[in-house]
């Protein structure tokens, strides 16, 4: 997990994009641990990379809980005038997009990225009665909040990785939203595209794109 020290980029200006630090943001019963193949790639590259373990990872806690912890981490872990990008994975995906939506995410963020993300959310948790897990079903009051203003992502980079192999995300077509740029992956599972190297790339991609805030 990311410490509680201040982090401040030392991004060369006069380069063709921003290289900000990234948060990684895992899925449900996931830690932090599940996103090193991310995190080792990216540090390799050069990239200052902060995770998060989210309390509790198991579906009992509401999205909207998990998303006031990652705020907290990141007014924690940033300095303020820092810009940063964020990943989230899966159900980490939704709770990353309720702390731009609704947490003033928006402000600090350039680039987002999310992989296998049940935006539309699931068929899978109509299968749990864990409050979290409930709130990924299709059509939730979760779900249905996001979507009321699901165009305010276009303030920033927004890219969403997927699947049609997805049998965690039902059906996986769930996982695109309509906006921003949308890649699609012949990954044979959802808990792989973590770890899939063409999807590595992809991330290494959509990090370098240009952002239209001034620096």
């Amino acid at each position: 997990m990311a410490t509680n020290s201040t982090i401040q980029s030392n991004f060369n200006t006069t380069a063709p994009y921003r290289r900000n630090p990234i948060l990684l943001v895992h899925g449900l019963m996931d830690t932090s641990y599940k996103m090193r193949k991310i995190s080792s790639y990216l540090q390799d590259l050069g990239w200052q990379v902060a995770d998060i373990d989210l309390d509790a990872n198991t579906g009992d806690t509401r999205l909207e809980i998990l998303a006031a912890q990652v705020a907290d981490l990141i007014d924690r872990t940033f300095a303020p005038q820092q810009r940063i990008d964020l990943l989230g994975f899966s159900m980490g995906g939704l709770v990353t997009r309720y702390y731009l939506q609704r947490l003033g995410g928006l402000d600090r963020v350039d680039r987002f990225i999310t992989i296998s993300t049940p935006h539309r959310g699931t068929i899978a948790a109509n299968f749990s009665g864990r409050t979290g897990c409930m709130q990924m079903r299709p059509n939730s009051d979760f779900i249905t909040d996001l979507s009321k203003d699901v165009d305010r992502l276009n303030q920033i980079n927004f890219t969403s990785f997927w699947t049609p192999f997805d049998l965690i995300i039902l059906p996986p077509s769930s996982s695109q939203l309509g906006i921003g740029t949308e890649r699609q992956f012949p990954v044979i599972a959802h808990p792989l595209m973590v770890a899939d190297r063409r999807v590595l790339t992809a991330i290494h991609s959509a990090l370098i794109q240009p952002i239209a805030s001034p620096i």
